[in-house]
C-alpha cells in the first residue's frame, strides 16, 4: 500500500454534505471496514466533474492513494474513460451491472422504485407526485423509468419534477406539485432533505399528512425519524453499504478480478407519514387545485 487512504471525490456543493445524511453514513461504514487494514477515507469536494477527474489524475500521478471510490455515475459518463486510463484501483458505487471498466457495487434502483409504487397502490393511491434528483444521474434515470413504467402498468399516474437534493428544491417543487390541479394523494422524494421540506410545505398549505397526503422519502436517516409525522422511507442500510464498498476496495487493491457486487435490496418502510388514500377530495371537499400554497397567488 502507498498512501494508506482511499479517495472519494464529490462533485457537488459542500453545503449539501450537511443537508444530506447519505454520504456521512456511507463514509462511516467505509471507515469502519477500512481502518483495521490501516486505511482511511479521504473525502474531497469539487465544483464539477472536470475538477473531479483532474483530482483523480493528480492522485494517480503522485501515487498519493491506494484506491478510488466513484459515485454519482452519469447517464453518459465520460469519467469512465478517464477511470480506465488510471493505474489506481477503483470501485464504482451504483451504475449499470455490467460494462464498467472496474469493479462495482450495483444498487437496484429499478426494483426499489417498483416496490414503492406497489406499496402505495396497495394503500389505494392512484395519483402520485415525485421530486427526483438531477436527471443526468444514472440512478435518477433508472428511477424515472421504473416509476413511470410501474405506474402505467397499474393504471396509475405520476408527475415527476426534477430537484437537486436541497431543502429549497423540496419546498419549491412540492408547492408546484400541489398547484398542478392533479388529484395527487402521495408524494415521493429522492432524498430525506427534500422530503422533510416537502412535508413542511404540505402542512403550510393546510394539508393533513397522512390523512390527505402521504409522503415517502428515499433512504432512511435520523431526520426521517424525527419529523412529525415520521417519514416513511425506501430504506437501505447505508452504513452496511459503505462496509460492502470497502470490502470491494480491499479486493481491488489486492489485485482481485473485476466483478459486480449487488448491494442489499431496498425495502419500503411505512411510518406515520403514509396511510390509505383518502376517499374524497382534500379538506372537506376542496378540489386539489384550490389548495392554497403560501407564497403563490390565487388564479
Amino acid at each position: 500500500m502507498t498512501g494508506a487512504a482511499v479517495g472519494l471525490v464529490l462533485a457537488r456543493p459542500a453545503r449539501l454534505l450537511g443537508e444530506e445524511a447519505f454520504f456521512s453514513e456511507l463514509v462511516a461504514g467505509m471507515e469502519e471496514a477500512l481502518s483495521p487494514h490501516g486505511l482511511s477515507v479521504l473525502l474531497h469536494m469539487v465544483p464539477d466533474h472536470e475538477a473531479e477527474q483532474a483530482t483523480w489524475r493528480r492522485w494517480d500521478a503522485d501515487r498519493l492513494l491506494d484506491a478510488l471510490v466513484v459515485v454519482d455515475l452519469l447517464v453518459d459518463d465520460s469519467r469512465l474513460r478517464t477511470l480506465a486510463d488510471l493505474r489506481l484501483p477503483a470501485v464504482v458505487l451504483g451504475g449499470p451491472p455490467d460494462g464498467l471498466p472496474v469493479s462495482s457495487v450495483y444498487v437496484d434502483d429499478d426494483a426499489a422504485a417498483r416496490a414503492v409504487v406497489e406499496g402505495l397502490a396497495d394503500l389505494g393511491h392512484r395519483h402520485l407526485g415525485r421530486v427526483s434528483g438531477p436527471r443526468r444521474l444514472w440512478h435518477t434515470a433508472r428511477r424515472d423509468e421504473a416509476f413511470a413504467d410501474e405506474c402505467a402498468r397499474r393504471g396509475m399516474t405520476i408527475r415527476t419534477l426534477e430537484g437537486d437534493y436541497t431543502e429549497e428544491a423540496g419546498t419549491r417543487l412540492t408547492g408546484e406539485l400541489l398547484e398542478t390541479g392533479l388529484p395527487l394523494t402521495a408524494l415521493v422524494f429522492d432524498n430525506d432533505a427534500m422530503a422533510a421540506a416537502g412535508l413542511a410545505r404540505a402542512a403550510a398549505a393546510g394539508l393533513r399528512v397522512p390523512q390527505e397526503l402521504s409522503v415517502v422519502a428515499w433512504d432512511d436517516s435520523t431526520l426521517c425519524r424525527l419529523t412529525s409525522p415520521a417519514l416513511s422511507v425506501i430504506a437501505v442500510d447505508v452504513h452496511a453499504m459503505g462496509e460492502q464498498v470497502a470490502g470491494v476496495v480491499l479486493d481491488a487493491v489486492a489485485g482481485g478480478p473485476r466483478r459486480c457486487h449487488r448491494a442489499a435490496p431496498h425495502r419500503l418502510l411505512l411510518r406515520r407519514s403514509t396511510a390509505s388514500a383518502p376517499a374524497g377530495p382534500p379538506s372537506a371537499g376542496r378540489p386539489r387545485s384550490a389548495v392554497r400554497v403560501p407564497g403563490t397567488r390565487r388564479p
